[in-house]
């Protein structure tokens, strides 16, 4: 079969090979025909080394397809089931599952150290245990996540990552106020799902930050009040917020120089939101006193911050109500063979989410 391949960490660009074969079927596991997948910035991480991963190996984890086949033991799934692709399952046994916190469950993580497909020259991972970007991958059954025949698998590839983050971060993690203020740092189709978070929970001000135009723009599309470029945020919180700072900050970068600027635009009292996934080498500097002083709450959010499967089902009852947009995220479509133009669009920020059809 088909399947976008990275031969080592730190090449730029995907070769697509036809002689590559979905590993592990067996009990517990199904396989599955990817008809879409969504490229996530983790995916241009994970390439350069940012994001800790085992190589060669196929990108891609944000996808939809349909259930091929189905291992023993396997009772909820059948040949045929649309699915959206889940890379961070939840066992259900472990003390975060048990404290409600599916979202820090660490079994899908384990998934990421076992290859997911071969090829004649020897074993290739897929990202994130996952791998959409293949024309099939065979993954445990709880990463397969039925949603329902209405649902295009283009918007299901969507809920299985950005989406999901974005939306979620406003609406779990950071819970924002009605009537309060917001930025967003990175408007990329996380931030935007975001804005979309921070206008269903009533924001009065929702300020968008990105230094690409056509991203600020779409930006407006999607809720925000204004939109401004990195170099105008100071004067956009001295407007909107008389210089205090906004309620609520996301940032959704994953650098510790926006994070600490997202620090800095937030009142006191206010929260941060850490949205964007960095590299472990990058630090992020406080003070002790600042720290203290100016009582801001900075909160990671993992994956939306909530359960995973609630908030799939969440975002498509949104959906079909016409609360939130998710056609509109996706900006350009290209085949798997052209899957390095879609990487060329994510770095050069003119597309908010691109679809590879599979």
């Amino acid at each position: 079969m088909r399947a976008a391949v990275l031969h080592e960490i730190g090449q730029d660009k995907l070769e697509v090979l036809d002689d590559v074969e979905a590993v592990g079927f067996g009990p517990g596991k199904v396989r599955v025909r990817v008809r879409a997948t969504g490229l996530c910035h983790s995916d241009l991480s994970a390439m350069a080394g940012v994001l800790p991963q085992p190589g060669p190996f196929v990108p891609g984890h944000e996808g939809a397809g349909e259930i091929v086949e189905v291992g023993d033991g396997v009772s909820t799934l059948k040949p045929g089931d649309r699915v959206v692709v889940c890379w961070l399952p939840a066992c259900g046994a472990c003390p975060a599952c048990k404290r409600g916190q599916t979202q820090l469950c660490l079994a899908g993580f384990m998934n990421a150290g076992t290859p997911n497909f071969k090829r004649p020259a020897g074993d290739v991972f897929g990202f994130a245990g996952t791998g959409t970007f293949a024309e099939e991958v065979v993954v445990d059954a709880g990463c397969a996540v039925p949603i329902p025949d209405d649902v295009p698998f283009d918007i299901g590839a969507l809920i299985g990552c950005g989406v999901t983050t974005g939306l979620g971060a406003a609406l779990n993690t950071a819970d924002v106020e009605a009537g309060s203020s917001v930025a967003v740092i990175g408007c990329g189709g996380v931030g935007i799902s975001a804005i979309q978070g921070a206008r269903l929970k009533g924001a009065a001000e929702i300020v968008a930050v990105d230094p690409v135009a056509s991203r600020r723009e779409s930006a407006l599309r999607f809720g925000a009040t204004r939109a401004v470029s990195p170099d105008e945020l100071a004067d956009a919180k001295q407007q909107v917020t008389a210089g205090e700072g906004f309620d609520y900050v996301f940032e959704v970068v994953g650098k510790s120089a926006t994070a600490r600027t997202a620090y800095e635009t937030t009142r006191r009292g206010g929260t941060l939101v850490v949205v964007g996934a960095g590299a472990m080498d990058d630090f992020l500097q406080l003070n002790m006193f600042e720290l203290f002083f100016d009582e801001k709450r900075i909160l990671p959010s993992m994956y939306g911050g909530g359960d995973v499967l609630r908030s799939y089902e969440r975002t498509i009852t949104l959906w079909r109500a016409g609360r939130i947009d998710l056609a509109g995220l996706i900006t350009h479509r290209v085949p798997l063979a052209d899957i390095n133009e879609a990487l060329d669009q994510m770095r050069t920020g003119t597309a908010l989410r691109t679809c590879i059809e599979i």
